[in-house]
């Protein structure tokens, strides 16, 4: 049977059934290069409608440094009944050292950008810039959103030749950079994998990140969640595996197949949901009450 993909113009049109609410943060309420002033009257729209909404982010930005960001674009933090960030998960998975973070050792290699290390904060772990004498590598985000995967490829080769585990913030092959869809690091995983590497990643579409940011909501059914997000390999899929409704925001990360229309256009969400396996229920240009 093929599911159904609706267009609509409003979430307010469709969210009655639903009393949690997901939501993404690059391509939903952040477009790279600030907020989106739509995305944050639907989130008043939501929250007095009597919906729980539960920021949810592959992001590796700490919990704290994006409430930081949040209030320096005038989005009201109190909307949010939980924030979860694949960073903030991270960063106590770096610390407990429990499980495949057990075996990692303390010293990392970073790809890509040198400015966000908050996973690690407090913590004793080690950045050399000697791939060789890294246990792991570590990426959070590209050093440029020009960037491609041949821009880490000499890394990547060394480091898979000496066996050494990659881990990914994130499992996003695009995301946003300055304003600009740009290549993510799970594209960098990908490759690494397909070298030989050892990869772990952390984040969405795994249904159990998504059903982390779920508790302690009450009353929360299946039948009654509706995931929010702009990345149909990650949000929409995570959604699926979880057994949720989804939205998918047409002009997030995938606008260049999608188009910028104001009216979606569903034969091209159907191609790009066939392609990934990947299913939403409706889609949206942008999130907007």
């Amino acid at each position: 049977m093929i599911k159904m993909i609706k267009p609509i113009v409003n979430v307010s049109k469709v969210i009655d059934p639903y009393n949690a609410v997901i939501v993404g943060f690059n391509g939903v309420l952040s477009d790279g290069a600030g907020v989106k002033k739509e995305a944050i009257d639907a989130l008043i729209g939501m929250k007095r409608a009597g919906k729980h909404i539960v920021l949810l982010s592959n992001t590796s930005l700490r919990v704290s440094s994006l409430v930081k960001y949040l209030h320096a674009n005038k989005v009201p933090v109190a909307v949010f009944d939980a924030i979860v960030t694949a960073g903030e998960i991270l960063h106590y998975k770096f610390k407990s050292r429990q499980g495949e973070f057990a075996a990692l050792g303390t010293t990392y290699y970073l790809l890509g950008d040198q400015s966000d290390k908050g996973v690690f904060s407090g913590l004793d772990y080690f950045q050399t810039d000697n791939v060789a004498k890294a246990e792991f590598l570590y990426m959070n985000s590209v050093a440029k959103n020009t960037d491609t995967i041949d821009s880490y490829l000499p890394s990547l080769e060394h480091a898979a030749s000496l066996g050494i585990p990659f881990v990914c913030a994130g499992n996003d092959t695009s995301s946003y950079k300055d304003g600009e869809i740009s290549l993510a690091p799970g594209a960098v995983a990908e490759q690494y994998a397909v070298l030989g590497g050892k990869i772990i990643t952390l984040g969405k579409p795994d249904a159990k990140i998504l059903a982390y940011g779920l508790d302690g909501i009450p009353d929360v059914k299946k039948e009654t969640v509706m995931v929010i997000g702009d990345n149909i390999a990650t949000d929409i899929k995570g959604a699926n595996l979880l057994g949720v409704a989804s939205v998918l925001v047409s002009k997030g990360v995938h606008v260049n197949f999608l188009g910028e229309g104001y009216i979606p256009d569903v034969a091209k969400t159907r191609e790009l949901a066939t392609n990934f396996d990947a299913y939403p229920d409706f889609v949206i240009s942008n999130l907007r009450w």
